[in-house]
């Protein structure tokens, strides 16, 4: 079989074991429709943002999405490491890449359902976005970078964790990341300190060229720092889970 066959049985593999497995759904899928619910019905009035609240963070809450279901591919990669499933591929003449790689597909899949949820979700709650049919493919398409880049991050950070606990828990400040970008709020309303941080962390600028896509005002300014950082943490996550993997394989 080929490397891309391989994969293919990979994948089939981890999607499997996603939809087995009610936690890693929740976690993936619903739990950011519930905090959805929770920011606009508890919170968003007390919030000031210049448009109504849904409309400025169901982007944000897209990001989130994604951030959520990271934990359980981290646990997932990890298991596959810590309990020799990775040496019975080896022995079964498995392509390595092909490990890793169904993981990364499996977990952008997944990101995927969980934002088409949300953002069903959103439409009723009233989300009225201004997007054209060229610029939701774009708000697609830095959705679907985002999802790989942070997939394969996540995946490095799983190989690299000594337990299937530990891999979870490596994928915390990823989850916690977006609540300190523009993603509930606008930067520009955080104390000092916090300010500064929530303007040039990765979300930010991402959060901020999904908003411009969706109101139909994407600004290059956000653009072009967004697709530099989904590159650079791609990058970064690559190399080192393969450099993790062929280590500890």
């Amino acid at each position: 079989m080929s490397a891309k066959s391989h994969s293919l049985v990979m994948l089939r593999r981890n999607t499997k074991h996603i939809t087995r497995n009610p936690t890693s759904v929740f976690n993936a899928v619903l739990m950011p429709i519930v905090i959805m619910l929770m920011f606009v019905y508890m919170f968003g009035d007390a919030f000031d943002v210049g448009v109504d609240y849904i409309d400025y963070a169901t982007p944000g809450l897209m990001l989130l999405a994604i951030c959520y279901g990271l934990g359980s591919t981290a646990t997932a990669v990890n298991a596959d490491m810590t309990k020799g499933i990775i040496n019975r591929f080896k022995v079964m003449d498995v392509s390595r890449g092909a490990v890793l790689t169904g993981h990364v597909v499996a977990s952008v899949l997944t990101n995927l359902v969980a934002i088409a949820a949300l953002v069903g979700v959103a439409f009723l709650l009233g989300f009225d976005p201004h997007a054209s049919a060229a610029q939701w493919f774009g708000v697609v398409g830095v959705v679907v970078l985002l999802a790989f880049a942070a997939g394969w991050f996540t995946v490095a950070l799983g190989l690299s964790a000594k337990s299937p606990e530990t891999a979870g828990l490596a994928a915390v400040p990823l989850v916690m990341l977006p609540f300190f970008s523009s993603a509930i709020v606008p930067a520009e309303k955080m104390g000092p300190g916090l300010r500064q941080f929530a303007e040039y962390q990765p979300f930010t600028p991402i959060i901020e060229t999904l908003r411009g896509l969706i109101n139909g005002t994407p600004a290059t300014g956000d653009v072009i720092p967004a697709l530099a950082w989904c590159v650079v943490i791609a990058l970064i996550g690559y190399l080192w889970a393969r450099s993790t993997f062929t280590k500890r394989a």
